[in-house]
């Protein structure tokens, strides 16, 4: 969820949470406990990277896209990191957040918000919170397909050198690639469960589409409750998942490739991340822009990284920026690793598989729906 809030002092209207960065929800409540040793293990990063940075071990035998596939290639490199934000599913259909007429910021008049950003804003959604719901059902996980860029790192898993899969999307389309789960960390929660806001009981997947699907308010059925029930996706106002916390800390020192895709880096703390891999590990960055590569250098101490993207920079041994879609981009990345010919073959094949349940899942409820009349 991207861009700042506009608070209002009418009372009602959603308000930025005082010394906050936009989406910054994860550097707050549950996380205060290991902010001091991050801070402290991004103080020492960062030195290390400021003092010994003509040391530093240059990876790539070329600080080019091409030198990276070449990496990639080696069995050198067996712990990659993914980094996904909104660009890796707009090929499905899901519109980002800040494109400017396409964003789905821009084209949420309908729901008459006192701010865009109120949709995914705690306080408004427990206020009213029909306006999620009718967007919810408009994004359902389900009606779209995996893109390639997923299938992408589907195969960097079935080769053997994933590492893990950090992702900014709710709309969970790497599940439907065959990821493992324990491979995927959705910063910003899930649509996979949900939960009583009131009485934190636990909801399954299907039990709120149920609710959405019919228009129905999700409230809670515990006896004595009628709590507001939510999709665990973290809104604004809100912390992180304490697994997005624990396994940065245990996956990035490992890290021995980061690819960045299709994320604006704006939303902290997740854009920190880029800045918590070891000062020899090589960053790709796959996007249509170069994004927001000056990260605040205080929120990149507390998360316990060291230095920003350096693609323009004179030494720059290891940041390499590629200009294309996610798609363009991780297609050409395995065209020259070798396994082009594998991943359109999977995405020819998994997108037909796909169709053919969506069209029968379409059939079921139509039918339901002229049984009901």
């Amino acid at each position: 969820m991207e861009g700042e809030k506009k608070g209002k002092d009418d009372g009602k209207s959603p308000k930025k949470p005082e010394g906050k960065e936009e989406g910054a929800q994860g550097a707050q409540g549950g996380q205060t406990g290991g902010a001091i040793d991050a801070l402290a293990a991004g103080l020492s990063n960062y030195f290390s990277s400021a003092v010994k940075l003509d040391d530093a071990e240059k990876v790539l035998s070329e600080v080019s896209f091409e030198g990276v596939a070449k990496y990639l290639k080696s069995d050198k490199c067996t712990n990659i990191i993914t980094m996904a934000g909104a660009g890796i599913s707009t090929s499905a259909g899901i519109p980002d957040f800040r494109s400017p007429g396409s964003g789905l910021y821009d084209n949420l008049q309908k729901y008459n918000l006192p701010d865009p950003m109120a949709i995914f804003n705690i306080q408004y959604f427990t206020e009213n919170p029909e306006p999620f719901c009718h967007l919810a059902k408009e994004l359902w996980p389900g009606h779209f397909k995996p893109t390639p860029c997923h299938y992408f790192v589907k195969q960097l898993h079935d080769k053997g050198k994933l590492l893990r899969h950090y992702t900014q999307n709710i709309d969970t389309l790497e599940h439907y690639t065959g990821l493992p789960a324990d491979k995927i960390v959705e910063a910003h929660g899930t649509f996979r469960t949900s939960h009583c806001l009131k009485c934190a009981k636990e909801f399954s997947q299907d039990w709120i589409k149920e609710k959405i699907f019919a228009e129905e308010t999700p409230t809670c059925d515990a006896e004595g409750c009628a709590g507001l029930v939510k999709p665990d996706i973290v809104f604004f106002g809100e912390k992180l998942p304490d697994r997005f916390f624990s396994c940065v800390k245990e996956d990035f020192e490992k890290c021995d490739l980061l690819i960045i895709l299709g994320t604006s880096l704006s939303v902290q703390p997740f854009a920190s991340l880029t800045g918590r891999v070891p000062t020899k590990t090589p960053r790709l960055y796959i996007n249509l822009d170069k994004g927001n590569t000056d990260v605040d250098p205080f929120m990149m101490l507390l998360m316990g990284g060291g230095s920003t993207l350096n693609f323009d920079e004179e030494g720059n041994y290891r940041d390499v920026f590629k200009k294309a879609t996610c798609d363009e981009g991780c297609y050409s990345l395995s065209e020259l690793v070798g396994w082009g010919k594998d991943l359109r073959k999977t995405v020819e094949s998994e997108h037909k598989r796909l169709d053919a349940e969506i069209a029968t899942d379409k059939q079921k409820t139509n039918a339901t729906k002229g049984a009901s009349k």
